[in-house]
């Protein structure tokens, strides 16, 4: 009988040994793991963003974070408070927090070193830190409205920042932590894959530091001298649609956006619509001209000044009365109603026709989030007079990236090419994941329309009586246009009479433009017109980037010969061993190498970089082995077929 029970009993616990290590054992093992065990995820560091020449835009740091397991604290109103005073926080939120949550709770992100040396030193049971990334962005946010922002978990919300996030954000990391049966704290693991690790990206951008910070620093002051609300500048070279800066005033920090209204973070220079004024009369001009409707030495009837169309009339600015004007005059003079009688000869159908081709009601694909199409209605459904007042850019609605990327066309022999701000992105092992080259949208108007439309401009600014003469820059030619629009009130339903848009776009050195610039003033109030307020600007901003690329004469002739470079499916070369011994006196040898080695090895030698086409480096200057001397710069060509 006693042997019948202990058979028995056996299997009775024999099958429940089966039952719980076999047919119960995972998902006891997870209910276990979940009592024991906690799992947090932590983002890891972006990628950086870097600038033309090699300058960080934007990288990550990481700095601590404090989180607390409230189950290990036996004052929480004691640390609550010591919490509260060393972080600046609300003594009574910490509270209810340790309160509220068992065993973990975030008690402050990414805090100051200062702040979590103190934290350190009051070694609290239950109070602990942790590694985080944060971001940081060079030069108080220098390209701020570009650059974008990223949230607390490091995901991109604005800017670059959002349009590019999955290459430049990692796969988050987790840390695992486990208590003992005495609820003592010990740590299990934290790690990552590392073959998702390498996933981020360095940004390499079209937008040249230097040239951003002399936008920056001359629309504030332009902004501080004519007391206007704010403007917007853009700097683009027109063969190849790369934005070499891109600037709003006022500016905006990234370092700390939550200090900024969601209107002040905005990218006005993508997302704003303005009314062009008289910098959109080239475009009349050169539909006109491509058409063959008009002459240059055509005499065109200005009416003394009043044009009717119906009941309304239209008058020239300034209270100007001209009788007769030519073409190339109507331009000069910015001539309302020059530009009106030109139009009727052209049509509304064609008008509208070149207006589109040109890029104006339609987004230009540039590579940043929140572009705006701009407005503009169709030519079925313009009046007289409202064609008579798109003449002169007046009743169409347009973006600064529009403006610019147009006035590029004419700049570039009558070809539009597509606007982008990103030249590529390199990955963590130095290989090329995506090139942006330059583009071509479509060619508007013949090469010989162009480069009359560029004569007439010219006109502008260097003649003496022309409205754009404050834009000269000495023994450079400039080819430009002033611009002046009336801004429509809503409260009332018509065009202000008090408050305009001031604007000036115009490009040097005419013969051979290298450099398109558009500038834009918001409701200026000392001086008011484009030729008053914003072609100094451009003329400031002209002068000080000359005298900056003085001496890359020879390095922008090679750009230019290298325009159509573009990146094939190529496998990464082999890379000479003598790369891995440099001397660090001399100037390494780039040779084979991709960008991202050489972005690398120029980082840690503390030299200045230009980099000129993509691919794989071909060529380079200084040459190999010469002397490193204090704070030189190198060009490094790249090619794709190496």
């Amino acid at each position: 009988m006693i042997l019948v029970f202990f058979l028995v009993l056996s299997v009775a616990l024999i099958s429940r040994a089966f039952q719980l290590q076999v047919l119960s054992g995972e998902s006891l093992k997870a209910k276990a793991d979940r009592q024991h065990t906690r799992v947090l995820k932590l983002q890891t560091e972006r990628g950086q963003i870097l600038d033309r020449n090699g300058s960080v835009l934007a990288a990550s740091l990481m700095v601590d974070s404090v989180y607390a397991d409230p189950s290990r604290i036996k004052n929480r109103t004691r640390v609550s408070v010591r919490l509260s005073s060393i972080l600046g926080l609300n003594k009574r939120k910490i509270l209810k927090k340790l309160s509220r949550y068992k065993n973990f709770c975030w008690i402050a992100r990414k805090i100051s070193p200062g702040q979590s040396s103190a934290i350190k030193a009051l070694n609290f049971d239950g109070v602990y830190l942790i590694k985080e990334p944060k971001r940081f962005y060079a030069n108080r946010g220098s390209a701020g409205h570009v650059l974008g922002f990223v949230g607390m978990d490091s995901d991109g919300l604005s800017g670059l920042e959002l349009k590019y996030n999955k290459y430049l954000k990692r796969v988050s990391r987790e840390v695992l932590w486990g208590k003992d049966a005495r609820g003592h704290r010990f740590y299990v693991k934290a790690s990552a894959d590392s073959k998702k690790e390498e996933e981020n990206c360095t940004l390499i951008l079209t937008i040249d530091s230097r040239i951003q910070h002399i936008v920056e620093l001359q629309l504030k002051q332009a902004a501080e001298r004519t007391g206007a609300d704010g403007g917007t500048v853009i700097v683009m070279d027109p063969h190849t649609g790369e934005i070499l800066a891109m600037a709003n005033e006022p500016v905006f920090n990234p370092n700390v956006f939550s200090r900024y209204s969601s209107e002040l973070r905005r990218n006005k220079a993508i997302t704003d619509c303005f009314d062009p004024g008289s910098t959109f009369k080239p475009f009349l001009v050169a539909a006109a001209l491509e058409e063959g409707v008009v002459k240059e030495n055509d005499n065109i009837d200005c009416e003394n000044g009043r044009y009717f169309i119906g009941r309304k009339v239209i008058h020239d600015a300034q209270g100007e009365k001209y009788e007769k004007l030519s073409l190339r005059d109507v331009l000069k003079y910015s001539s309302n109603i020059g530009s009106a009688k030109v139009a009727e000869r052209l049509g509304k159908e064609k008008f509208y026709q070149y207006i589109r081709a040109f890029g104006f009601g339609s987004r230009t694909a540039v590579d940043l989030p929140g572009e705006s199409s701009g407005i503009l209605r169709k030519s079925e459904n313009w009046t007289d007079f409202d064609f008579a007042t798109i003449a002169f850019g007046q009743g169409v609605s347009v973006t600064a990236i529009q403006a610019i990327t147009a006035m590029a066309a004419i700049a570039n022999q009558g070809v539009l090419m597509k606007p982008h701000i990103v030249r590529g992105l390199v990955d963590s092992r130095g290989r090329v994941v995506k090139e942006f080259t330059p583009t071509v949208v479509r060619r508007v108007v013949s090469s010989l329309t162009a480069q009359r439309v560029t004569s007439m401009m010219i006109d502008v600014v260097e003649a003496e009586d022309g409205t754009g003469k404050n834009a000269r820059i000495g023994d450079v030619t400039v080819a430009g246009k002033t611009g002046t629009s009336q801004k429509f009130d809503f409260g009332t339903g018509r065009y202000s009479s008090k408050k305009v848009q001031a604007s000036f776009v115009g490009f040097f050195p005419a013969e051979d433009p290298q450099i398109v610039i558009f500038v834009i003033l918001d409701e200026p109030k000392t001086k008011r017109w484009g030729g008053q307020a914003a072609a100094p600007v451009f003329k400031n901003i002209s002068e000080q980037i000359l005298r900056c690329f003085d001496s890359d004469v020879t390095e922008r002739e090679v750009v230019t010969d290298e325009r159509n470079i573009g990146i094939q499916n190529i496998s990464t070369p082999e890379i000479n061993n003598s790369h891995a011994e440099i001397d660090g006196s001399v100037m390494p040898d780039f040779t084979g190498m991709t960008m991202g080695n050489v972005l690398k090895i120029v980082r840690e030698k503390g030299l200045h970089i230009k980099i000129i086409g993509s691919g794989w480096a071909v060529n380079q200057k200084p040459a190999p082995g010469s002397p490193i001397e204090r704070r030189l710069r190198c060009s490094v060509l790249f090619r794709p077929g190496y």
